[in-house]
């Protein structure tokens, strides 16, 4: 697969997912034009915590936004990525409910159980069942159009639901976001994708060029504090975009075990390859420990490719991270001869599950 022939990644992106990825700053631009159209109580700036329950790319966006605004975020959040709700859930909880379809088996499934301990709720989606219930029951929230996702895929449409939250809590009154932030973070991501796009040919074009370096290996993706919710979107990413193996680790808790566990099996050395996110923004302890763990991996001859975020704030950065990787986990899945935006083996299980009685 030559990633520069521009007729051969036409014939297999036949589902949009380039023009996904160079339609975030839009989807960021689309939600910030309709948040004066969201209303929340009073009442919700009361809440002692956050509970997101959403599933795959439906809580990417909720784990970007609780690492990115960890400093300035006033209650603790946690993500329910499954059927049951924590006893914790009470009359304190903000529970929003994140579903990008609206019908994910899993979150509507906790909807009953938080409305009968009287939580506060909160609904992002793009229709389906929950924007019924959110007529239904009064629940208000952010319906958005995805008109800027062309490929219909969750993983790729993460403007939605990263701003759709980030307002939700700002309205919520649990912090604040500045319009001007969101309007700057926009001009910088439009200036920045043309680097990656597939007409920049890979000599000049550092996504295909870490694409390149990543096939035939599962990568390592490292990083730390308001990048881990990044690693998990680019986790999912090559997994689905990819059709490529991908695991994360944490700096600095990985320095407590997972270091002990290069050496075996031997092969490791031939089967992965770690990448490093470097951040002059993070604790002057953790840039001392990356290098460091940078040496551990060399020294058990696995090899190493670091990537230095260089924009000025946290969130620019979270977004430099998210617009690069999401082009390399493109760029390999067009490596591996794999169709982009198609997920078979997740269609194929809920095709299956669907058949089992609960």
């Amino acid at each position: 697969m030559n990633i520069d022939n521009l007729s051969e990644i036409k014939k297999l992106d036949s589902g949009a997912v380039a023009k996904s990825i160079e339609l975030l700053a839009d989807q960021i631009r689309e939600v910030l034009d309709e948040a004066h159209l969201i209303k929340i109580p009073r009442e919700y700036s009361t809440v002692k915590q956050v509970v997101i329950s959403g599933m795959g790319g439906s809580n990417l966006g909720a784990g970007i936004v609780k690492a990115v605004f960890a400093g300035e975020i006033k209650v603790p959040i946690s993500i329910l990525a499954g059927y049951q709700v924590p006893a914790n859930v009470d009359k304190d909880t903000l529970f929003i409910m994140s579903s990008y379809s609206g019908t994910t088996e899993e979150t509507i499934a906790t909807f009953a159980e938080a409305k009968k301990r009287k939580a506060k709720m909160l609904i992002i989606t793009s229709g389906g069942d929950l924007e019924k219930m959110m007529m239904k029951y009064d629940i208000p929230g952010l319906i958005f159009k995805p008109s800027y996702n062309p490929s219909n895929q969750p993983r790729l449409g993460l403007g939605y639901s990263i701003f759709g939250m980030s307002i939700l809590l700002a309205k919520a009154g649990l912090f604040k976001i500045e319009p001007k932030t969101i309007r700057d973070l926009i001009a910088n991501l439009e200036l920045h994708d043309r680097k990656y796009r597939p007409e920049v040919r890979t000599v000049n074009n550092l996504a295909k060029k870490i694409a390149k370096k990543i096939q035939g290996k599962s990568p390592i993706l490292v990083g730390s504090e308001f990048t881990t919710g990044n690693l998990r979107v680019m986790r999912n990413q090559f997994c689905e975009t990819s059709k490529n193996f991908a695991s994360y680790l944490v700096i600095p808790d990985m320095n407590h075990y997972a270091m002990e566990g290069l050496s075996h099996p031997k092969t490791n050395k031939d089967h992965f390859i770690f990448v490093f996110f470097n951040s002059k923004l993070y604790h002057s302890r953790v840039q001392a420990r990356n290098e460091l763990t940078k040496q551990v991996v060399k020294k058990n001859k696995i090899e190493v490719l670091s990537v230095e975020l260089t924009s000025k704030t946290k969130l620019e950065q979270s977004f430099e991270m998210l617009q690069l990787g999401t082009w390399i986990t493109y760029y390999l899945g067009l490596l591996n001869e794999a169709h982009p935006v198609s997920v078979p083996f997740v269609d194929w299980f809920k095709n299956e599950l669907h058949k089992i009685d609960n």
